[in-house]
């Protein structure tokens, strides 16, 4: 794995992380809120083997990126591609987990360079009111009345630099199957290594993340996107229902909704290379009809 970041013509840096061989297929990793540009380490061992470059990059206000209040998702691709100018990267794969889903689809939209895109456990377009309704776990932010306002809520929740989500205090499973994976060795190890790059501008990047999506997909369009799309959902997600990802698949041309069961909203990520080795071959009949699946 290798860091490195850009300058953006603003002044901003963007932080980026780069697993596997320039031979394999490019797959840019998403990452969910809160997350970093580290998330897809757990399974670039498996990417490799598949035959995938993982790339991972900061959003503003998280890792080696600078804070950006005001950023919208639409305008999270111009920071994507110019990581991907940066290494040489024409076409490449997009995966975005739960908050990062929407980044995917954004980028999906809006570059004919991503040859096909998986949301995973994501957050939908919150101009849906009823899937908004639902999503309680985002209200907090989303109900704030200023930034500054949201910023102490989120620092109550996660602390300051995250230590409510690590041992002794967290992390608390979202459901039954993440539980589970958290109780795991090396999985929890994982996580705590990646937790202060989440939040090393402290809650700046997820309180812009909830701010970017409280409001829906505006900065972008769903309908231009041409390419093949997994929607990918654990059926047990205990923060982000599952009704997220069949509103998602119908709004999303031509998209297939992959529902799996036992797993939930962390932990089906870990199917993150299988769907997306699935897609790559996919991606030569890009008339594929709609599918929903149950595994």
């Amino acid at each position: 794995m290798k860091n490195g970041t850009i300058t953006m013509n603003d002044g901003r840096t963007v932080g980026f992380a780069d697993f596997g061989s320039p031979a394999h297929t490019a797959l840019v990793w998403c990452h969910g809120g809160p997350g970093s540009r580290l998330e897809p380490s757990f399974v670039a061992d498996a990417a490799a083997r598949a035959g995938l470059r993982l790339i991972g990059i900061d959003r503003p206000g998280y890792g080696l990126s600078t804070p950006q209040p005001g950023r919208t998702i639409g305008g999270g691709v111009r920071d994507a591609l110019a990581v991907l100018d940066h290494l040489g990267i024409e076409q490449f794969l997009a995966l975005g987990a739960s908050t990062g889903g929407a980044y995917a689809l954004a980028l999906a939209s809006q570059s004919p360079r991503v040859i096909g895109a998986v949301a995973c456990c994501a957050v939908s377009d919150m101009r849906w009111a009823e899937g908004k309704a639902m999503n309680v776990a985002c209200h907090p932010i989303w109900s704030a009345r200023d930034r500054d306002a949201a910023c102490a809520i989120a620092r109550e929740l996660f602390g300051e630099r995250g230590e409510n989500t690590v041992p002794p205090r967290g992390p608390a499973g979202l459901d039954a199957a993440d539980t589970a994976l958290f109780a795991t060795p090396d999985f929890l190890a994982w996580w705590i290594k990646d937790v202060p790059e989440m939040f090393t501008h402290g809650v700046a990047g997820y309180v812009d993340d909830r701010l970017a999506d409280r409001d829906g997909w505006g900065t972008f369009d769903v309908t231009r996107i041409a390419c093949p799309v997994t929607v990918l959902h654990g059926a047990g997600d205990g923060l982000v229902p599952v009704a997220n990802a069949h509103h998602t698949a119908a709004i999303v041309p031509g998209a297939t909704l992959r529902i799996v069961e036992g797993l939930g909203h962390i932990s089906v990520t870990t199917k993150a290379v299988e769907v997306t080795s699935e897609l790559l071959k996919a991606c030569s009949s890009p008339g594929a009809q709609q599918q929903q699946l149950t595994t």
